[in-house]
Order: structure tokens, then C-alpha cells, then sequence
């Protein structure tokens, strides 16, 4: 970091105890940066390292069970199923290999397995090798700017696990599950009759089946119905859930502003945007880092905003020459990683964000900490 109050700030707090902080949101468990996500390992690393709140993504099994995946169809990139022949012969797509023409590919999902078959896989960090001419080679493709060191059999959960594991952990830890959207290789109803909102409606009932108070649990989904199907069906929950948005285009972040009202009339308290939603550049010189017009316009609306994602990108000198998706906005100003915590004090002071998912806690945590940042207060919603 440049020489700055904020640093000396910062500073300032190394030697301060570090305590839990809802504030700082473990993503995909919170040690994903090193640990390979959605696995024992990454939630145990994001609670030690202080989150307050830890994420489960919610995809379901070919016998409707609840588990643990960023992508309904991610398996072939985040586990070893193509590496056992058995389960392999599941794929929606199986492995084809790289030739003169094409890429090698493959795709395979929760759907296609039984939660039990899920439960034997081993979770790495998300990649594959395009140019692979077998499944073996075609389980390489980390970032460079991430580990594989500990690519050893990260043990994957149910949803029913990840509830037991995060209420296991020492201190106050919170809950947010993410219904994650089905992709075109798997439509709805799937099999015929298992609907968005029976889905929906049983991700909230694992929770209620452990005893989980609704003040405890953060719902996420960028679905819009699947918002207010649980404001409409299962309140105390639906008040806390936070709505995901991701608008890549201006017409479509204008009409996501167009929309906010809406929502907001519908009893949404929460807007949870990628990053660059809510960040540009403005001030006198042009060149200054400040509160997007999106932004304004959800806290206008009287709802809270949770921002994701921290350390989702490699090192942010790249950030332009990459297009890298979470600078998008102001890349034309990144240039070092001690920028980060300026971007994070920007999200703090001028956007007001009450969370922040992260990818390695313990950042957020400092911080949260050393500006006493506590995080969405359960149960405050109505």
C-alpha cells in the first residue's frame, strides 16, 4: 500500500485481537483461495481465519439430495469424477479429448450421481486443461496465482454436513446458502416433477429440520421468484435473503435499476451485486475511486447491500491486460495488490456494504476488526 491515514490505520491494528466478524462472508467456505471450495478444508480454513458467516452453494443429486457446489454442473472442473470410470459413465457429457479442432471437453453434474455417489468424491480447485488428451491432464488448469498444494482429497459436503460442520465451530457462526440456479443441461421440472419451488422450499426445510433459527441463516439466490417465493412462503427466512445480481451490459444494468423498486415492494431487504456494480471512476481528476450511480440507487430504495467477491482475482497489476471481470469498472486505476484494502474502505465508507464475500477471510476479517465492522445483524429485517 502507498503511505495513506488507511495504512497507518491498519497498521495500527496488528497486534489487536481478532475476533469473529459477520462482516467478513466466507465464499464458497472462505479458503478458496488455497483450499479447494465447497469442502471441510475450505470452511474450516474461513472459520479460523474469522467469518462470521459461512457459504454453502445448494445444487441437488439425482435423488434430490441437498449438497455442496458452486455449479449444478461444475463436477468434471471442482472433483475427480472423471477419474472414476464408474460414476464418469454419469456424465451429461463425457470426456472428449483435445484434437487439432477442439478443445477438450466434458460435463458433468450433482444431478447425475445419487448423494451418496457425491459423498465417495474428491474435491479440487477449480480448473480444467483445455488441451488435454486424457482425464488425467484435464484435471490441471489452477490459476497460477493459486495452490494445488493441498489438492488432497478435499472432503465434499451435503447441505446437511455444512450445517452440522458451521454449527460445530467455535463462536457465533452464521449460515448462507445459495439455491443455485439449474443450467440448460438440466432443466425444470426436473425428472418431470421436481419444481424450482420444491427445491427452493427444501433448502429452507434442512435448516428448519436442524433447529436452526431463521435469524442464523443468510438465503441467496439470483433468481428473482426464488426471493419471493420465501418471502411469500417461508418469511422469517426470506426477510434475510439476499438478492444476487450480476448485470454485464449497460442495458441490462439499466433495467436492473428499473427494477429496484420493485423488489423493494415485494419486501426485498438485501442486494447483494459483483463488485463492479458498485464502483467507477469519478472525482475531480477522473481518476478517483468512487460509489457507482447503481449503488445510490439500491440504498435510495431503502434495502442493504452485501457485495461479493474479495481476492477473487489474480494480482491486480493484470487486471486491465486480463479483463478481469471484478476490476471491470476500474481497472483503468488498479495497478498494485495494496490496493485492496482501498477498495475495500471505499465499499465500506462510501457504498455502506453490511458484508463482503471473500475468498481468503482473513483480509476481510482484519479489517472488520480494525474498523469494528460487525455485519448484517439477524432478525433486524421485517
Amino acid at each position: 500500500m502507498t503511505d495513506s491515514p488507511l495504512k497507518r490505520k491498519l497498521q495500527s491494528c496488528e497486534n489487536t485481537p481478532v475476533s469473529i466478524s459477520g462482516f467478513s462472508i466466507g465464499h464458497r467456505g472462505g479458503g478458496t483461495l488455497q483450499f479447494p471450495e465447497e469442502t471441510i478444508r475450505s470452511e474450516d480454513a474461513g472459520a479460523r481465519m474469522g467469518a462470521g458467516i459461512l457459504e454453502c452453494d445448494v445444487t441437488f443429486t439425482s435423488d434430490r439430495g441437498l449438497v455442496c457446489r458452486h455449479d449444478l454442473c461444475d463436477l468434471h472442473r471442482t472433483t475427480d469424477i472423471l477419474l472414476r470410470p464408474e460414476l464418469a459413465a454419469k456424465c451429461t457429457t463425457p470426456f472428449t479429448p483435445a484434437n487439432a479442432t477442439s478443445d477438450a471437453n466434458a460435463l458433468c453434474c450433482t444431478s447425475d450421481i445419487t448423494i451418496d455417489e457425491f459423498s465417495t468424491l474428491c474435491s479440487k480447485q477449480d480448473g480444467t486443461n483445455a488441451s488435454a488428451t486424457n482425464v488425467v491432464d484435464f484435471q490441471a488448469g489452477t490459476p497460477p496465482w493459486r495452490t494445488e498444494l493441498y489438492d488432497t482429497c478435499g472432503q465434499v459436503l451435503t447441505l446437511d454436513q455444512y450445517i452440522d460442520l458451521v454449527d460445530s465451530y467455535p463462536g457465533y457462526r452464521n449460515f448462507t446458502p445459495e439455491l443455485k440456479t439449474p443450467p440448460a443441461a438440466v432443466p425444470m421440472p426436473f425428472q418431470g416433477n421436481y419444481t424450482q419451488q420444491q427445491y427452493a422450499s427444501d433448502m429452507i426445510s434442512a435448516f428448519r429440520n436442524k433447529g436452526i433459527d431463521a435469524s442464523r441463516v443468510w438465503p441467496q439466490s439470483f433468481t428473482y421468484d426464488d426471493i419471493v417465493y420465501w418471502l411469500q412462503n417461508d418469511h422469517d427466512f426470506g426477510r434475510q435473503a439476499a438478492y444476487l445480481q450480476e448485470f454485464d451490459t449497460p442495458a441490462d444494468l439499466a433495467a436492473g435499476m428499473a427494477n429496484l423498486s420493485i423488489a423493494r415492494a415485494a419486501g426485498v431487504n438485501i442486494i447483494a451485486p459483483a463488485l463492479p456494480m458498485l464502483l467507477s471512476i469519478g472525482g475531480a481528476d477522473n481518476k478517483t475511486i468512487v460509489e457507482s450511480e447503481y449503488s445510490k440507487a439500491i440504498k435510495a430504495n431503502g434495502m442493504d447491500i452485501i457485495a461479493w467477491t474479495f481476492e477473487r482475482s489474480g494480482p491486480l497489476a493484470n487486471v486491465k491486460k486480463d479483463e478481469e471481470y471484478y476490476y471491470s469498472t476500474i481497472a483503468d486505476v488498479i495497478t498494485h495488490d495494496g490496493q485492496l484494502y482501498e477498495v475495500l474502505d471505499i465499499l465500506v465508507r462510501e457504498v455502506g456494504i453490511k458484508g463482503l464475500f471473500t475468498d481468503w477471510a482473513a483480509t476481510v476479517t482484519y479489517f472488520a476488526n480494525c474498523f469494528g465492522l460487525e455485519g448484517p445483524v439477524g432478525g433486524s429485517y421485517s
